[in-house]
């Protein structure tokens, strides 16, 4: 493994006015790019991508940890999230305009980043990690392009929903953006986990380096009182019309590269029963696998058990370019 990682950031144009903000990392000493060292992560429907994949947790983060395996990894926010342009009704009062950032434009977010860094490391394919939102966002960014993947990675997907979103609003029509306190945040992280246990879960200080990191990223959230992170509701939209109402936004069957699903027991945010759903659906997909990792929520890659979680999706990526016949 490489001691010395470099890091980049750029900005890839999506839609006139959107522009995504993009973070990569890899060993100072990688020279020769290909498909299965190259890896994109993309956040979930609240918070941005460079702060849970990049937050040096103890030190190091999942970005850190990938690349000093030898790869070439970025991460993205979608529009209206952290660095990302944030649409002009976010700069309004929400219930002023209908959600924004849905799902097909999300993937247009993802799509133009991904052909980005083809181009960049002149390579055909890559990788790609979704949490959460993200799972919908990538699986189908993976069905649009299936010869552009060549491994994916649904971290916590969601499905049908037959139990309340976590994210569900009041009566009325949803506004074009909610905010979250970091107390909201934290109570949210840990629904489901035994009470017992709460307090060993997230090692001291890593909430606190987590949320100073992505309160930050909003500006005119942080000036609240108390401070809030604005988050586009377009996901919750999506809910709703799709997942709450019995209609799929993918279809699992449509996936044909290898995937890994990846899920902690604790998640009440997207239920294990979730992955469990999907997974049989998933004809397609060669080499497919469903991983329930112990004592971990909807947020394990920011818990004790967190190097659980990178270990087992490494050795999923890494098996693209092993010898499995040694």
């Amino acid at each position: 493994m490489s001691a010395q990682i470099v890091t980049e950031e750029m900005m890839v144009p999506s839609e006139p006015g959107i522009e995504i903000y993009v973070r990569n990392k890899r060993p100072a000493d990688l020279k020769a790019f290909t498909p299965e060292k190259t890896v994109l992560f993309v956040h979930g429907s609240t918070y941005p991508a460079h702060t849970g994949f990049d937050i040096p947790l103890g030190g190091r983060s999942w970005m850190d940890f990938v690349a000093a395996h030898g790869h070439d990894v970025y991460c993205l926010d979608v529009r209206g999230y952290g660095r990302s342009t944030r649409p002009a009704a976010m700069s309004e009062p929400p219930q002023n305009n209908p959600p924004v950032a849905r799902t097909p434009e999300a993937v247009k977010d993802i799509t133009a980043v991904l052909n980005m860094i083809l181009k960049r490391r002149n390579i055909s394919r890559l990788n790609l990690i979704g949490w959460s939102w993200g799972c919908t966002l990538m699986a189908t960014t993976a069905i649009q392009t299936p010869d552009k993947v060549v491994r994916l990675v649904l971290y916590a997907p969601g499905y049908l929903r037959t139990t309340p979103s976590p994210l569900a609003q009041g009566p009325g029509p949803l506004g074009a953006y909610r905010t979250v306190t970091r107390e909201q945040a934290k109570a949210r992280w840990l629904n489901g986990v035994p009470e017992h246990k709460q307090t060993a879960l997230i090692p001291p200080g890593w909430f606190d380096q987590w949320a100073d990191a992505t309160w930050a990223t909003d500006p005119v959230g942080a000036k609240q009182n108390p401070p809030v992170v604005r988050a586009p509701n377009g996901t919750v939209q999506d809910t709703s019309e799709f997942w709450t109402s019995g209609k799929i936004m993918y279809d699992p069957a449509k996936i044909t590269a290898p995937t890994l699903i990846a899920i902690g027991e604790w998640d009440k945010d997207t239920p294990p029963s979730m992955a469990q759903a999907i997974f049989p659906l998933m004809v397609n997909s060669p080499g497919k696998r469903l991983v329930m990792l112990p004592e971990a929520t909807h947020h394990m890659m920011l818990e004790k058990n967190r190097m659980m979680l990178f270990r087992t999706v490494q050795t999923f990526l890494e098996e693209a370019f092993l010898d499995e016949t040694a």
